[in-house]
């Protein structure tokens, strides 16, 4: 199961609260990124058929197959420091990350990686 802390609830509430309609949070993996998978999210109106939806702290979160298979286990935060703030996944499953904490890969599946000039230079894909 993916979680969220709730501190990353509250933050994603007060960004929902910006949308128009009713939204989703879709968390999304795409193949590519130094280390061959990069974690996404964003808001979405409408899942597929597919998808599982999840709900924690009155945050419906979406997510697709191969999101559910590789974060499953995750947890998703929001973080202040004096050094800025932002969502941070922990992934029990990522057996090896890039240095700057985006790209990942499980022992059981490594993705697709990409040299970092290419994931950084956004060739990351689509989900």
């Amino acid at each position: 199961m993916i979680t969220l802390t709730q501190a990353a609830a509250d933050k994603i509430r007060e960004l929902m609260a910006e949308q128009p309609g009713e939204v989703y949070l879709r968390l999304f993996v795409q193949k590519g990124g130094c280390e061959g998978f990069t974690y996404g999210m964003g808001f979405d109106d409408r899942t597929e058929t597919d998808d599982e939806v999840l709900e924690q702290h009155g945050i419906r979160l979406v997510v697709d197959p191969l999101t559910r298979r590789v974060l499953d286990g995750a947890q998703i935060d929001y973080r202040r420091t004096p050094m800025g703030e932002g969502f941070a996944v922990h992934n029990p499953r990522a057996v090896a990350t890039c240095g700057c904490g985006h790209s990942f890969k499980t022992a059981e599946d490594p993705g697709e990686a990409q040299p970092c000039e290419e994931a950084s230079a956004g060739g990351g894909g689509e989900r």
